[in-house]
């Protein structure tokens, strides 16, 4: 099984994103999943990621048959934007540990090249 995205339509606040299930050996299924972009604004997520976000949702409504409409909620979203700040937040701390870590460099006082003639 594959999801491909096949774009999508915009009524007012709310894009329908299009992708096909595809499997070999099965006819291709059209799939929608709905997407209120206040939603987007109000967790600062770029609708850049709307695509991927939906894909994801779709992959893990396939795992558990589920009929009717497909829809990215609030709380969806609120994951995704909680998750990135904690990896943002890790990625800081590690820069932060990274830093005290290093020694600067004090090379030997004595040396095979520095010991006098």
């Amino acid at each position: 099984m594959a999801l491909r995205y096949m774009g999508f339509d915009q009524r007012q606040n709310t894009r329908v994103y299009k992708f096909d299930n595809v499997s070999e050996g099965e006819p291709t299924i059209r799939m929608v999943i709905t997407a209120d972009l206040t939603l987007f604004q109000k967790h600062h997520i770029a609708l850049q990621e709307g695509p991927g976000l939906c894909a994801l949702k779709l992959a893990a409504d396939l795992e558990i048959p589920q009929t009717g409409n497909h829809e990215l909620t609030g709380d969806d979203l609120l994951a995704h934007a909680s998750a990135r700040a904690a990896a943002a937040a890790r990625q800081a701390e590690l820069r932060r540990k990274g830093a005290r870590r290093r020694a600067a460099f004090k090379p030997p006082r004595q040396t095979p090249w520095s010991q006098p003639r």
